[in-house]
Parts: C-alpha cells; structure tokens; sequence
C-alpha cells in the first residue's frame, strides 16, 4: 500500500523555507522563483489541512503545526542525504574531512596514516577551510572546527580545548636579553595584536592591553601561519602550545610562560546527528576521539 506522502518538491521547498525564515532566500537555495516557492507550500498547506507559515511583510513565520512539522522534515532530508552519501561512495568508500587550516597542518595531516593503515577499504580525502559547509549540498562527511561547539542541527565532540600563550624564536627572545616577565612582550614586535586572545591573556598575567593598539597590523589569517612567521623570528605569537610541542622541543620556538588563557574554544568534530551511526563516521569518529589525547597528552 502507498505511503500518503505529499509532492516531494512541495517538502523540499517547506524544509529550505523553514530553515531560511524566508521564501526569497528558499528560493535563492533551491533555484526557484519566490512565487514557485510559495506555490508549493500551498499546496502542502492544502495537503496538511492547516497554515505553516504566517505570512507578514517582508518576513515569514512557522505556524504551530509548521513547527512541529519542521524538524521531522529536516531529519527526513538528513537521513535521505546519509543514504545517498552511503550508496554513491559505497559501503566503505570515501571519507571526506573538512578541516581548520591549524588542525589540519599540525594534527590531522601528521596522523591521519594511521587511521587509514586501520581502515584500508576507506579512502580518505582531506579539504582545507574554515567557513562552515551545507551537508544538504557540499560532498562532505565531517568537519573539523575551531569555537564553541554549538552548532544547530550537528553532534559535536571536543577534540582538544584551544587554550593559548605567547610563544616566540629564541633568537627573537635574545634580542632584549631573554623575556623572564610578560612586561618584556611589550618590547617585541607582535603577530597580530589585534588577535582577540591578546587581551585576554595579558589580562590574565596583571597587564594593560591597550600598547597592542600602537603595534602594527598584521594578520596572516591561521595560527599555522602565525606559528610560522614566529620561528622565522618576526614577532611573538599567540599558540595553542599542543600544537607546537615538536617546535619547542627542537628549539624553533620558546613558550616563555607557563601562563595559558583559555575562553571557552576548541577544536571540535562536527557532523549532521542523523549521520551519526554511518559506519564510516562512526569509524573516524572512535578513531580521533582516542587518538588526539593520546598523542598530545591532554
């Protein structure tokens, strides 16, 4: 017997609208007219038997019932979207990360052989960029993302907090004779004093902040890149130091403070909740919750 199900473009077209609060932007997402967009949720409107949407000037508005419709359909699109992924890639297939520059340089990029000597049959392909993707349309598994971990819709787990200190060369450090107090940071040139973390560390060492403002402006964009420019001695650098452990160890770089500031951020793995039980997710997920830890001792 045939499931009572209403036109799938009618659906497809409530979940863009719901999500957005708005028709135009539905349209926009779907390729469609904003007239089209509203033909069709009448027609769903008409199939339900009741409003979804509160129509107002310039703005739309979930009904009740279109509230309590939403999130099924969404969930309904996410699980469609996991299946297609699972059937174009294969059982096993392709796993594809989508990481933060930072991450992906000193972590994931140093580790990832070893996830993939434990699951052959998974090709691994790894993208780098830090805006979030649309899982609905972007060929992606997973991503990997600095911040606070809330993001509506995706099971989030912490990787590793993204706590952060100053850090700098040693031929650097010995241009003014050794930096022994946070005071001696002042007489250093400084990579990005406009990096929020700035502040809050001098704050947390009994230090004004704002000399940062007489220092000159650069940002490189990635700590990756920060770190980078702070081994080839052009200033001191804000670090997450479990990155940069090697560095400091090497002598290419110096932590001169035990001091770390921390304002809440991580590193997270992220991915849509109805995905959660793909074999391949579930796979990458067991393997970095245990490997992350272990490697950096945290």
């Amino acid at each position: 017997m045939a499931l009572p199900l209403p036109p799938l473009a009618a659906i497809r077209a409530f979940e863009a609208a719901a999500r957005h609060g708005s028709f135009t932007k539905a349209a926009d997402e779907l390729g469609m007219t904003q007239a089209a967009i509203s033909y069709q949720i009448k027609l769903l409107e008409d199939r339900v038997g009741a409003p979804l949407f509160l129509r107002r000037p310039r703005q739309v508005m979930l009904t009740e019932t279109g509230r309590r419709l939403a999130p099924a359909v969404s969930e309904a699109f996410e699980l469609l979207s996991a299946a297609y992924q699972a059937a174009r890639h294969g059982a096993q297939g392709t796993l594809v990360i989508n990481a933060v520059q930072t991450f992906a340089a000193q972590w994931l990029a140093q580790h990832i052989g070893a996830f993939q000597m434990a699951h052959p049959a998974l090709a691994v392909r790894l993208e780098v960029s830090s805006g979030m993707v649309d899982f609905s349309r972007d060929d992606v598994d997973v991503v990997i993302r600095a911040g606070g971990g809330k993001w509506p819709g995706l099971a989030a787990h912490l990787l590793l907090r993204a706590v952060f200190t100053p850090m700098l060369s040693p031929a650097l450090a010995e241009t003014i004779g050794g930096v022994r107090e946070p005071a001696d940071l002042r007489r250093l040139p400084i990579i990005d004093p406009g990096d929020p973390w700035w502040p809050k560390w001098l704050d947390a060492a009994g230090l004004p902040s704002d000399w940062l403002s007489q220092k000159p402006r650069t940002q490189l964009g990635a700590q990756a890149f920060e770190a980078a420019a702070a081994m080839a001695g052009r200033g001191v650098a804000m670090l997450t130091p479990a990155f940069y452990r090697a560095e400091v160890e090497s002598g290419r770089l110096v932590q001169p403070f035990d001091l770390v500031g921390d304002d809440g951020h991580g590193y997270w793995l992220a991915y849509p909740e109805a995905r959660r039980n793909a074999p391949k997710i579930r796979a990458f997920r067991d393997w970095i919750l245990a490997a992350v830890p272990a490697s950096l001792d945290v």
